[in-house]
């Protein structure tokens, strides 16, 4: 009686096929996660920007305002 028989060898080779497999999987998943990830990080840093660039024109619209009150202040007397 053989130690190995073919019975071993494929479970064996169904083990390994199935280890490889689910280790494939979890690394291209990983990979697509933290490719998307890298994407959102992107898209956040121009809203980021958007926003500070709307707070300074924010800023410089109650400037402009704020000037335009005086002028017509001036005006007025």
């Amino acid at each position: 009686m053989s130690f190995i028989t073919p019975e071993i060898v494929v479970a064996g080779l169904a083990l390994f096929g199935t280890m490889f497999g689910s280790v494939t999987g979890v690394l291209t998943a990983n990979r697509l996660t933290s490719y998307r990830i890298s994407l959102l990080e992107k898209e956040v840093e121009k809203h980021n920007d958007l926003v500070e660039r709307m707070t300074a024109v924010e800023q410089s619209t109650k400037s402009a305002h704020k000037r335009i009150d005086e002028l017509n202040e001036e005006v007025k007397q």
